[in-house]
């Protein structure tokens, strides 16, 4: 692939994920590997990544994010809700809430999860941007989705078991100065390939010099 075919085909993967076909270890660490080039505030790599393929680890986590999506399922922002008056944009956000409850339902059985970690202060992070933080770790957790994406693996960006974040961190055996950002469940996908999304245009988000 070229760059701009990797950049624009790299897709949240749900309902093509290949929930019956183990995932070699060598994959998920070779997509890791070349993760780890990405930037880290002030060079320091405070990263981790828990990669998870034990039943019982992937059940537990399934079923707190089935919950956490039980709680999103309920909000104004699921399925396209806040787009009543945009019938066009209303149906494209049903068919990703299908997907997204597919997954929900399912998460705990994908072959691997990935949980991407920072080390931090113990106890509740501080008040306030907290973007040179993430920004020293989610850089590099888009890098693993494009490098899965290249040895034929499918990624979703998922968050919503973050509602449950303390019980999450016990089923991990977490330190308490360790904190997730994701959940990433990966698999090889089912059919032959991704096109791009659509999208606004950039014309629509675009801004030069001032708002």
């Amino acid at each position: 692939m070229t760059p701009e075919e990797l950049l624009t085909t790299t897709r949240t993967v749900r309902k093509r994920l290949d929930l019956g076909r183990a995932v070699p270890l060598e994959l998920v660490e070779q997509a890791l590997t070349a993760a780890l080039q990405a930037p880290a505030g002030g060079n320091i790599q405070r990263w981790h990544w828990l990669v998870v393929t034990d039943p019982d680890q992937r059940a537990a986590l399934g079923e707190l994010y089935r919950r956490g999506f039980e709680k999103y399922r309920a909000s104004q922002q699921f399925a396209g809700k806040q787009y009543a008056d945009d019938p066009e944009r209303s149906k494209v956000q049903q068919r990703v809430g299908d997907s997204a409850e597919y997954l929900a339902e399912r998460m705990g059985q994908v072959p691997v999860l990935l949980v991407p970690c920072i080390e931090a202060g113990e106890g509740e992070l501080p008040a306030g941007n907290q973007a040179p933080l993430w920004a020293s770790l989610l850089p590099a957790v888009w890098s693993y989705m494009l490098a899965a994406r290249s040895l034929g693996l499918g990624t979703a960006w998922t968050t919503l078991h973050l509602t449950y974040e303390k019980e999450a961190a016990e089923v991990l055996d977490l330190p308490p100065n360790v904190h997730q950002a994701a959940l990433i469940p990966t698999a090889f996908y089912t059919g032959d390939s991704f096109k791009p999304a659509a999208r606004e245009p950039l014309s629509k988000s675009l801004h030069l010099d001032r708002w």
